[in-house]
C-alpha cells in the first residue's frame, strides 16, 4: 500500500511484506537483519550467527536449571523466563503533559477532570516489566512486584532498578501512594513493594554471595512513607482495622470496593488488614537485617512489631466491640460490614480474603535476638507488659524448631482451622492450586439484603459471568498464581518454627497427615503441573483446545495466562500475560522437580 507511506518518508512504523506460494509440505525460510547501517553482506555467516546465539542461551540456562528437573520442567521454565524478559517495554506517560494536550490543539475539557489528574508529578520514561507488552501495554504496581522474582533468577540488577524506580519521584506519589495502573493511578493495590524488595535482596545475594544492602536501604526508606500513607489513608478510624478498597481482588466481594458502598457505611477487610500485618512484618524483617550493620535500625523493628500487635489484637476483636474478623462459629477470617444505623454483619464468604491472614507470619531466630539486644529487650518487656496484644497471636516467648520464635496473626487454633478449610477439595484445594473461592459456595451462594437491595455471589471456575466491578478478571473461583505463591511462602515460614512437629490432615478428610512444608511442596508441584504433560501427553492449560495439545507447532510453545479454571486447570484471561504467572519459573527452581502430588 505504497500510498500509506508517509510522502516525507519519516515515521516511527514500519512493516515487511512478503507474498508467497507454498506447496502442500513445502517449507521456506524468511531472513531477517536489523542494523543501524546498510551493509553490504546483510546474510554472510547468518545460520552461524544464529546457531552462535543459540547455544549461548542453551549454555545460559542449562548453568540456570537445576540439574534433576526433567527436559519439560526445562522447557516452562526457560519459556517462563523468557516472557518475563520479552515483556520488557519502553513506557511513556508524562501525565502533566497529557492533561494540557497537544500545542496545537487544546485537550477536550472532560480530559481535564478525566482520570489521574491528582498524579501530575508522574512522568513515566523509563524500560518496565509489563504484565503483558502485547495485550497490556503498561505496567502496573503489584503486578511488577511479582514479575521481579522470576527476574532476580536471570538478571537480579534489572529487578533491583525495578523496585527502586517505582519509589522514585517522578513515580511515587509525594503522600507516599506507589502508583497501582495506567487507567488509576490512584487505586490501591496490595503492600506487596517491600516484600518484593526483600525477596530480591535474598534471590540475588544467593546468586553474588554479596547482600545489597545499599538497595534494600534504598526500597526501605521510601517504604517507610508509603507504610504511613497507607495508615493514614485506609485506617479511617484509627482502629487498626484497614478498608483498602478494591486492593486487586477485582469482584471477589458482594460489593465494589472502589466504590462507595449503595447501602452506606463501610466494609471492614480481612484481606486488608492481612495486608498491613504481612507490610508490618516484612518491614521489621528488613529493619531486623539492616540492623545487623547498623544499630539505629533496632528501633524501627520494634517500631513495626509493635504495630503488628495492634493489628493482630484488632483482627481478633478483643476490645472492638465484640466483632474482629476471626469468626469463632465458622473457624474462618471474613470481612465485616458497617452500617451507618450501626448493624455489625459478618460477610460470611469464603474466599481468599479469609486466607490472607495466614500471610501474616514471620520468624526470628535466637541467633539475631543475641545480636540485637535493643529489639530483642523490647520485645521481651511488650511480651511482659502488653499481655493484651501479645496474647492474641503466636507466642514470641516460645522457642520453636532450631529455638526460632514466631510472631504470626493466627494462633495455632486458628491457623490449623483455616487450613482445614484451604486444604479441602471440596472448598479452595483444586488438582492445580489454592482457588479464589470456596467450591462450597457452588452449591452454598451466599447472598444478602440490605434496605431492599439483594447482593449475590458464588462459586465460578472459570470466567466471570458478571461484568460487574472487574469485567472479567474472575476472583470468584479460578487459581491466581500471585496468591498461591504467597499461601505457599507463609506456609514455609510456619515450618520453619515448627518444624515436623506440626502436621494437619491433607487433603482435608483423607485421614493422611503432612507437615507444612510437604504441603508447601505439594502446593508448588500442583501450580507447575498446569503447565507440564500430564498421564495422557496433554498440557492442563490447554484444556480441550486440540491443536494446542497435539500439533507439534504449538504443543511445545506455552502460553502464560492470567489465571486458570478453578477445576481443570485451563487457561483464562490473558492469554500472552506471562506477567505474575511466570512465578512458576521460580517455584520450579525452589523445587527442582521433585515427585508428583498427592
Amino acid at each position: 500500500e505504497r500510498e500509506a507511506v508517509n510522502p516525507a518518508q519519516t515515521g516511527t512504523k514500519a512493516a515487511a511484506v512478503y507474498r508467497l506460494e507454498l506447496a502442500g509440505g513445502e517449507t521456506r525460510t524468511l531472513r531477517l537483519r536489523l542494523s543501524h547501517a546498510e551493509q553490504a553482506a546483510p546474510f554472510r555467516g547468518f545460520a552461524g550467527i544464529v546457531r552462535k546465539r543459540r547455544q549461548e542461551a542453551d549454555a545460559f540456562y542449562r548453568a540456570l536449571h537445576p540439574k534433576t528437573l526433567s527436559d519439560d520442567e526445562r522447557r516452562v521454565q526457560r519459556q517462563a523466563l523468557a516472557g518475563m524478559l520479552w515483556t520488557k517495554q519502553l513506557y511513556y506517560y508524562d501525565v502533566e503533559q497529557w492533561l494540557n494536550g497537544d500545542p496545537v490543539s487544546a485537550p477536550p475539557e472532560t480530559r481535564k477532570q478525566g482520570r489521574n489528574g491528582d498524579w501530575l508529578h508522574l512522568n513515566n520514561f523509563d524500560i518496565l516489566a509489563m504484565p503483558d507488552k502485547w495485550e497490556y501495554p503498561w505496567y502496573a504496581g503489584w503486578d511488577l512486584a511479582f514479575h521481579c522474582i522470576p527476574l532476580a533468577l536471570v538478571d537480579p540488577d534489572f529487578a533491583k532498578s525495578q523496585l527502586v524506580l517505582l519509589t522514585r519521584e517522578w513515580y511515587m506519589h509525594p503522600n507516599g501512594q506507589l502508583p497501582a495502573y495506567e487507567w488509576s493511578f490512584g487505586d490501591v493495590n496490595p503492600p506487596v513493594h517491600a516484600w518484593a524488595a526483600w525477596r530480591v535482596y535474598e534471590i540475588d545475594a544467593a546468586k553474588t554471595g554479596k547482600p545489597d544492602r545499599v538497595f534494600l536501604q534504598r526500597v526501605f526508606h521510601k517504604m517507610l512513607i508509603n507504610f504511613t500513607w497507607w495508615v493514614n489513608r485506609k485506617d479511617v478510624y484509627g482502629r487498626n482495622i484497614f478498608q483498602g478498597g478494591f486492593l486487586g481482588l477485582d469482584n471477589i466481594s458482594l460489593f465494589d470496593r472502589s466504590a462507595s458502598l449503595p447501602s452506606g457505611g463501610y466494609v471492614d477487610q480481612s484481606d486488608g488488614t492481612a495486608w498491613m500485618g504481612f507490610y508490618c512484618l516484612t518491614m521489621m524483617t528488613i529493619a531486623v537485617e539492616l540492623a545487623k550493620e547498623s544499630a539505629a535500625y533496632q528501633d524501627l523493628a520494634v517500631k513495626f512489631f509493635e504495630h503488628f500487635l495492634s493489628i493482630a489484637v484488632a483482627m481478633s476483636g478483643v476490645n472492638r466491640e465484640g466483632m474482629g474478623l476471626w469468626d469463632e462459629e465458622d473457624g474462618f477470617y471474613y470481612d465485616v460490614l458497617r452500617l451507618p444505623d450501626g448493624t455489625i454483619t459478618p460477610l460470611k464468604v469464603r474466599s481468599l480474603v479469609g486466607l490472607m491472614p495466614l500471610l501474616a507470619v514471620e520468624t526470628i531466630g535466637q541467633e539475631t535476638l543475641d545480636a540485637l539486644p535493643a529489639f530483642a529487650s523490647s520485645v521481651k518487656w511488650m511480651t511482659l507488659h502488653r499481655a493484651h496484644l501479645t496474647g492474641n497471636m503466636m507466642s514470641v516467648e516460645v522457642p520453636g524448631s532450631g529455638n526460632s520464635r514466631i510472631v504470626s496473626i493466627p494462633t495455632l487454633p486458628h491457623l490449623t482451622s483455616v487450613l482445614r478449610y484451604m486444604l479441602d477439595e471440596r472448598e479452595f484445594l483444586s488438582p492445580y492450586g489454592i482457588r479464589s473461592l470456596s467450591r462450597y459456595h457452588e452449591a452454598h451462594p451466599y447472598s444478602l439484603d440490605i434496605n431492599g437491595a439483594a447482593f449475590h455471589i458464588e462459586y465460578q471456575p472459570a470466567e466471570s459471568t458478571s461484568r460487574l466491578y472487574g469485567g472479567n478478571s474472575n476472583w470468584r473461583g479460578p487459581i491466581w498464581f500471585p496468591i498461591n505463591y504467597l499461601l505457599i511462602e507463609a506456609l514455609r515460614r510456619y515450618h520453619r518454627y515448627f518444624g515436623d512437629g506440626l502436621t494437619v490432615e491433607f487433603p482435608t478428610g483423607s485421614g493422611s497427615m503432612a507437615t507444612l512444608n510437604e504441603i508447601a511442596d505439594d502446593l508448588s508441584r500442583r501450580l507447575t503441573r498446569l503447565f507440564l504433560r500430564d498421564a495422557t501427553d496433554r498440557r492442563p492449560i490447554y484444556g480441550s483446545t486440540d491443536i494446542f495439545q497435539r500439533d507439534a507447532h504449538w504443543r511445545d510453545h506455552l502460553l502464560f495466562h492470567e489465571y486458570f479454571h478453578g477445576d481443570n486447570g485451563a487457561g483464562l484471561g490473558a492469554s500472552h500475560q506471562t506477567g505474575w504467572t511466570g512465578l512458576v519459573a521460580d517455584l520450579i527452581q525452589q523445587t527442582g522437580g521433585t515427585p508428583k502430588s498427592r
